[in-house]
This record gives C-alpha cells, sequence and structure tokens, in this order.
C-alpha cells in the first residue's frame, strides 16, 4: 500500500483559458479549466494539501540536530575586613544535540504525516472531479435549451407560415373565421413558448457561470460536444416572409410579392448530422476503473495507511531514545580565560505513565478500526453509485433510438396532416395537434440527450474521471 500510494504524482493542471473575452466560444474544456482555476474549493484542498506537506517536514525534523546558544556577564563584589575584591566574568556557551536513535518513533510520525499529504492530495483531486462534473451538468443544461429555443424559433416560423396561409384561405372564403382565430391563439402561444425558451437559455448560461465562479461574465457561446452535437439555427425560413433571425417575432416584415401557399412543412431536423455513440466500457470495466483511480477512495486507503503508522508510533512511545551532545564553553574572568569541550552520549527513558499509554494504543487501535471501516464502506458505495449511475445511462441509451424514431414519425405525421389540410380534406385542430406532437418529440429527444449527457457524467464522477 506504501508503494501504491507513494506512486501518485499530484499535477497541477495547465491553464489555456485565463478569462472569458466578449463573443468568445468556449468548449467544455475550456469552462471546466476556468472552474477548476477560480473555485475556492479546489484552492482550499490545494491549501490543505501544501500544510500537510508542511507537517512531513516537521516530522522529519528530529532527524536533525539542534543548536543552542547562550551568553552573559556575571558580577560579584566580595568586600571584608582586611579583603574586598570582586569576581566579575563574561561567559559564552554552545551546544549541538542530536537524536541517534530512538527505535522507529520518528520514522512512524514521518510516514504517518507522508500519508496525510497523499490523502490531501488526493482530496484535491477529488474537488476537481466535483468541480468537472458542475460544469458539464451545467454545461449539457446550456447545449439543452440552446436545442430547445431552436425548435421554438422554428415552431415560431411554422405558425407564422400557417397563420399566414390560413389568413388567405380565409380571405378566398375557403376556411373559416374560427381556423384565423385559432391560428392567431397557436401562433401567440408559441410566442410565449419562444420567450420561455430564451429565458430558460439565460437561466442556464447563468448557471455556467456560477459553475466556472465568474461573477461578471460577458456574452459568449459554447461549442458542441460529441454526444450533444445538435447544429444550432436548423431551422428552415418560413415560404411567405422574410424573417431576420435576431428581430424579434412580433416584428416580422413580409415581402411584397404575392405569396405562393405550398403544404410543404418547414421544419428544423434535429437528428440531422446527429449520431449517438453508445458508452464504451461495461460495467465490470467501469467498477475496476471507479477502484483505480477515485480519489476519495484512493484518501481513505492512505488515511488506512496513515493509522496504521499512528499506532505504530504509540505504541513505541515506551522505547527510549539515544541522543549524543557536543558544547562549547567560553569564560573570561579578571584573573584567567577558560575555554572547554564537552560531549555526552546518553541513553533516555521516557517518563512514562503506563495506564496513559496503553488508553492511547487503544486509542490508536480504534481509530485504525474506524479508517478501515471506512475506506471498506467507500468501496461498497462506490459499487452501488457505479451500479446505479451505469443502469440509469443505459436506459436511457435505450430509449433514444425509440424517440428517434417518434420524431420522424410525428414529422411524417404532420406532414400528412399538412397536406390534407391544404386540401381542405382535414381540420384545422389535426393540423395543430400533429405539428403540436411533433414539436414535443423534438423536446423529448432533447432532453433525453441531455438526461444521457448528464448520466455519462454522472457515472463519470463515479469513476474519479475529470
Amino acid at each position: 500500500m506504501l508503494a501504491s500510494l507513494l506512486a501518485f504524482s499530484f499535477v497541477i493542471p495547465v491553464y489555456a483559458v485565463d478569462e472569458i473575452t466578449e463573443n468568445s466560444v468556449l468548449d467544455l474544456k475550456d469552462c471546466i479549466e476556468l472552474s477548476i482555476k477560480n473555485s475556492p474549493k479546489v484552492n482550499m484542498a490545494k491549501n490543505y494539501a501544501l500544510a500537510a506537506k508542511s507537517r512531513i517536514g516537521q516530522a522529519k525534523s528530529d532527524y536533525f540536530p539542534t543548536f543552542g546558544a547562550g551568553t552573559g556577564y556575571y558580577g560579584q563584589e566580595d568586600s571584608h575586613k582586611n579583603y574586598s575584591g570582586n569576581n566579575n566574568y563574561y561567559s559564552a556557551n554552545a551546544s549541538l544535540n542530536q537524536l541517534i536513535y530512538n527505535f522507529g518513533k520518528t520514522n512512524a510520525r514521518v510516514n504517518m504525516q507522508k500519508f496525510y499529504e497523499i490523502g490531501a492530495k488526493h482530496d484535491v483531486e477529488n474537488s476537481i472531479v466535483q468541480a468537472v462534473f458542475d460544469v458539464k451538468n451545467a454545461y449539457y443544461a446550456v447545449l439543452a435549451a440552446q436545442a430547445n429555443r431552436d425548435i421554438q424559433r422554428a415552431n415560431v416560423q411554422i405558425n407564422e407560415r400557417q397563420y399566414l396561409r390560413t389568413k388567405a384561405y380565409f380571405e378566398e372564403g375557403i376556411k373559416s373565421r374560427i381556423d384565423l382565430v385559432n391560428a392567431e391563439v397557436y401562433l401567440s402561444d408559441a410566442k410565449i413558448q419562444l420567450v420561455n425558451a430564451e429565458n430558460n437559455y439565460k437561466t442556464s448560461m447563468i448557471k455556467l457561470n456560477n459553475a466556472m465562479y465568474i461573477a461578471y461574465a460577458p456574452e459568449y457561446s459554447i461549442k458542441n460536444t460529441e454526444t450533444f452535437n445538435f447544429t444550432s439555427e436548423q431551422f428552415t425560413p418560413i415560404s411567405l416572409m422574410t424573417h431576420n433571425p435576431d428581430e424579434k417575432y412580433d416584428s416580422v416584415k413580409y415581402d411584397d410579392e404575392e405569396p405562393v401557399y405550398t403544404s410543404s412543412v418547414e421544419k428544423t431536423d434535429i437528428l440531422q448530422n446527429y449520431e449517438f455513440q453508445p458508452y464504451p466500457y461495461t460495467l465490470e470495466e467501469a467498477l475496476n476503473r471507479a477502484n483505480e483511480q477515485r480519489p476519495d477512495l484512493l484518501s481513505y486507503a492512505a488515511t488506512y495507511a496513515a493509522m496504521e503508522e499512528s499506532l505504530k508510533y504509540t505504541k513505541r512511545e515506551y522505547f527510549p531514545s539515544i541522543n549524543g551532545r557536543v558544547g562549547f564553553t567560553h569564560r573570561n574572568t579578571n584573573y584567567f580565560v577558560n575555554n572547554g569541550m564537552n560531549f555526552s552520549a546518553s541513553l533516555d527513558f521516557p517518563t512514562v505513565n503506563i495506564m496513559n499509554t496503553k488508553s492511547k494504543i487503544e486509542e490508536a487501535q480504534a481509530q485504525l478500526d474506524v479508517a478501515l471501516d471506512n475506506l471498506n464502506l467507500s468501496k461498497q458505495n462506490i459499487y452501488f453509485e457505479v451500479q446505479n449511475a451505469y443502469v440509469n445511462m443505459q436506459q436511457i441509451e435505450k430509449r433514444i433510438p425509440l424517440l428517434e424514431v417518434k420524431v420522424r414519425q410525428t414529422l411524417e405525421n404532420f406532414e400528412l396532416a399538412d397536406g390534407r389540410y391544404a386540401v381542405g380534406v382535414g381540420d384545422f385542430i389535426q393540423l395543430q395537434d400533429a405539428k403540436q406532437n411533433y414539436n414535443n418529440a423534438q423536446q423529448s429527444y432533447v432532453q433525453a440527450i441531455f438526461e444521457y449527457n448528464v448520466a455519462k457524467a454522472t457515472l463519470e464522477k463515479a469513476m474519479g474521471e475529470k
């Protein structure tokens, strides 16, 4: 255990992004680096690790000699009936004390602090894993909000086209006024849904800024990830108007030319260029990786090793220590100058309270047992945590292809309903139901992709991956 834990190397990440600039485009790696750099929790963990490292030096100090020195002037006046005089003198002394051997007490204390430092470094890694997980969740939420915003933008366009077409049909006497009123209502609802989608997007960006610990971030955008790669702005401009996507949807400018009424459905194809990639590891492989690299588990293992050294140190309190001493003394009086060297070696037995030491040993043994219980409990919790995250992710993996089929089916149904309405066979309510089903299917698909990415991030966190 000592060899494996000491092999752990603590590497401080190198940050590629220092700050967010106006209109910059960040990827997931950039956001993670900013979070690690700015996180107070990560910085506190690093400072705790530095404090633990300093305690190793304090423990090693017993290996080094101690130096002492002193100087002074002493005066004494003597006066008798037939004699008077003084005995004034100046003196200086220096000494060097060195521990020669104390039967492994210092070695156990040093090893104990080394393991504490290893545990502190693993705690740093654990805080980084948590920071990465928080950023991933916030990042995927922004991508989901962005995709839903695009869906609602396209939905507004579809309803605008339907409203214009229905209005033309009404003016020609082909459709009743109730269809026109319904078209207006659905268009208003679509605009409200777009406002909500825009608000959700802004809220998700605020949460991402919070995950990166950036209070005053300028306007920026983020890139898609490999598992969340919907193309932005896929929606097709409607054929009955010119529309600037940057303008508000209540200020649409219409063409001056006579519109051509068509039954084709302008749609946003969120499945375009999207390929779902299942997770590459089996459950057994995920569990093995978790046991090998989970920082909190490694921290518990280091704590257990430290408690073993603590027990050794406590048991060795009975043992004596062998010490050496070298001294030099200088003395200058009115009558002579005296310089002297002295040295000694001693076997020093500690003052032992048998009852107190016995109780200390029992306490150290109990702490060792607690550390072992924590280690075993952590292993069990990791097993169930990984298993639960893996099963949850697999369940979503099975849902995604079914939802993809549903999106295509509802699109086909929407196209058929649109065609039927255009030739006067279907009614407006059927058309709106088909459109709403298609819109809901797209949103459900985006939500499933979001949940999959969160489940994947949860599994990666359970495995101790960043």
